[in-house]
Protein backbone atom coordinates (compact mmCIF):
# COMPACT_ATOMS: atom_id res chain seq x y z
CA UNK A 1 0.00 0.00 0.00
CA UNK A 2 2.84 2.19 -0.13
CA UNK A 3 6.45 2.31 -1.48
CA UNK A 4 8.51 2.52 1.13
CA UNK A 5 9.56 -0.38 2.70
CA UNK A 6 11.66 -0.76 6.32
CA UNK A 7 14.38 -2.24 7.95
CA UNK A 8 13.40 -5.89 8.85
CA UNK A 9 10.57 -5.60 6.27
CA UNK A 10 10.31 -8.63 3.22
CA UNK A 11 9.54 -7.38 -0.44
CA UNK A 12 8.23 -9.84 -2.58
CA UNK A 13 8.99 -9.05 -5.88
CA UNK A 14 6.91 -11.26 -9.50
CA UNK A 15 8.99 -11.83 -12.58
CA UNK A 16 7.55 -11.58 -15.91
CA UNK A 17 7.78 -15.66 -15.56
CA UNK A 18 5.28 -15.83 -12.23
CA UNK A 19 8.38 -16.45 -10.12
CA UNK A 20 8.53 -14.69 -6.74
CA UNK A 21 11.87 -13.13 -5.94
CA UNK A 22 11.93 -11.46 -2.71
CA UNK A 23 14.72 -9.19 -0.90
CA UNK A 24 14.74 -8.11 2.72
CA UNK A 25 15.33 -4.29 3.51
CA UNK A 26 18.54 -3.77 5.04
CA UNK A 27 19.74 -0.63 6.90
CA UNK A 28 21.94 1.33 4.48
CA UNK A 29 25.07 3.79 5.96
CA UNK A 30 24.19 7.45 5.01
CA UNK A 31 27.48 8.93 3.52
CA UNK A 32 28.47 12.16 6.12
CA UNK A 33 30.58 15.46 4.79
CA UNK A 34 33.34 13.28 6.47
CA UNK A 35 32.87 10.11 4.91
CA UNK A 36 33.53 11.83 1.38
CA UNK A 37 34.67 8.52 -0.31
CA UNK A 38 35.21 5.01 0.09
CA UNK A 39 39.26 5.82 0.62
CA UNK A 40 38.97 7.95 3.55
CA UNK A 41 39.08 5.55 6.96
CA UNK A 42 39.38 7.35 10.48
CA UNK A 43 40.99 5.82 13.41
CA UNK A 44 42.52 6.46 16.87
CA UNK A 45 46.45 6.49 17.17
CA UNK A 46 49.43 7.40 19.57
CA UNK A 47 51.11 10.24 18.27
CA UNK A 48 54.53 11.03 19.50
CA UNK A 49 56.94 13.94 17.47
CA UNK A 50 60.21 13.82 16.05
CA UNK A 51 62.74 16.51 14.04
CA UNK A 52 64.90 16.09 11.12
CA UNK A 53 67.90 16.51 14.03
CA UNK A 54 66.78 13.64 16.30
CA UNK A 55 69.63 11.80 17.34
CA UNK A 56 70.28 8.88 14.86
CA UNK A 57 68.60 10.51 12.33
CA UNK A 58 69.36 11.68 8.48
CA UNK A 59 66.86 14.03 8.30
CA UNK A 60 65.33 12.21 4.89
CA UNK A 61 62.91 9.97 5.16
CA UNK A 62 61.91 6.68 3.67
CA UNK A 63 60.59 7.98 1.09
CA UNK A 64 63.16 10.50 0.11
CA UNK A 65 61.57 13.97 1.62
CA UNK A 66 64.36 15.71 3.15
CA UNK A 67 63.75 17.53 6.29
CA UNK A 68 66.66 19.37 6.58
CA UNK A 69 65.63 21.58 3.94
CA UNK A 70 61.93 21.82 4.70
CA UNK A 71 61.51 22.10 8.56
CA UNK A 72 58.03 22.97 8.48
CA UNK A 73 57.49 19.69 6.31
CA UNK A 74 53.83 18.12 7.48
CA UNK A 75 55.64 14.12 7.39
CA UNK A 76 54.49 11.62 9.41
CA UNK A 77 56.14 8.26 10.08
CA UNK A 78 54.24 5.17 10.15
CA UNK A 79 53.52 1.24 9.75
CA UNK A 80 52.82 0.85 5.94
CA UNK A 81 50.76 -1.94 6.90
CA UNK A 82 47.75 0.24 8.79
CA UNK A 83 48.37 3.46 6.89
CA UNK A 84 50.44 3.36 2.94
CA UNK A 85 52.87 5.12 2.77
CA UNK A 86 52.69 8.26 0.56
CA UNK A 87 49.01 8.46 2.12
CA UNK A 88 47.88 12.03 2.83
CA UNK A 89 46.27 12.57 6.29
CA UNK A 90 44.38 14.74 8.35
CA UNK A 91 45.76 14.27 12.30
CA UNK A 92 44.01 16.10 15.00
CA UNK A 93 45.98 18.88 16.67
CA UNK A 94 48.57 18.26 13.92
CA UNK A 95 46.97 18.64 11.08
CA UNK A 96 47.36 17.66 7.03
CA UNK A 97 50.06 15.82 5.78
CA UNK A 98 51.59 12.84 4.28
CA UNK A 99 52.66 9.65 5.21
CA UNK A 100 56.73 9.47 3.95
CA UNK A 101 58.30 7.97 6.30
CA UNK A 102 58.61 4.74 8.63
CA UNK A 103 60.45 3.91 12.19
CA UNK A 104 61.59 0.72 14.19
CA UNK A 105 59.36 1.53 16.46
CA UNK A 106 56.19 2.78 14.63
CA UNK A 107 53.68 -0.23 14.51
CA UNK A 108 49.98 -0.40 14.18
CA UNK A 109 48.04 2.14 15.43
CA UNK A 110 51.16 4.60 15.89
CA UNK A 111 52.41 7.34 14.00
CA UNK A 112 55.00 10.09 14.71
CA UNK A 113 54.67 13.56 13.20
CA UNK A 114 57.66 15.70 12.16
CA UNK A 115 58.34 18.85 13.96
CA UNK A 116 60.69 21.83 13.12
CA UNK A 117 62.18 21.83 16.69
CA UNK A 118 63.26 19.39 19.67
CA UNK A 119 61.22 21.61 21.94
CA UNK A 120 58.02 21.35 19.84
CA UNK A 121 58.42 17.52 19.59
CA UNK A 122 58.98 18.11 23.57
CA UNK A 123 55.88 19.57 23.61
CA UNK A 124 53.61 17.37 22.12
CA UNK A 125 54.72 14.24 24.10
CA UNK A 126 52.64 11.35 23.60
CA UNK A 127 49.26 11.63 22.64
CA UNK A 128 46.15 10.42 21.41
CA UNK A 129 44.54 11.41 18.79
CA UNK A 130 42.29 11.05 15.46
CA UNK A 131 43.90 10.33 12.18
CA UNK A 132 41.51 10.54 8.66
CA UNK A 133 43.24 9.09 5.46
CA UNK A 134 41.98 11.72 3.26
CA UNK A 135 43.35 9.22 -0.48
Amino acid sequence: KTSKIVIGQELVIKATDGEKKTAKAEKVKKATTKEKNDEEKTMTVTATAYTADCEGCSGITYTGVDLRNDRDAKVIAVDPSVIPLGSKVYVEGYGYAIAADIGGAIKGNKVDLHVPTTEEALDWGVRTVTLTIIE
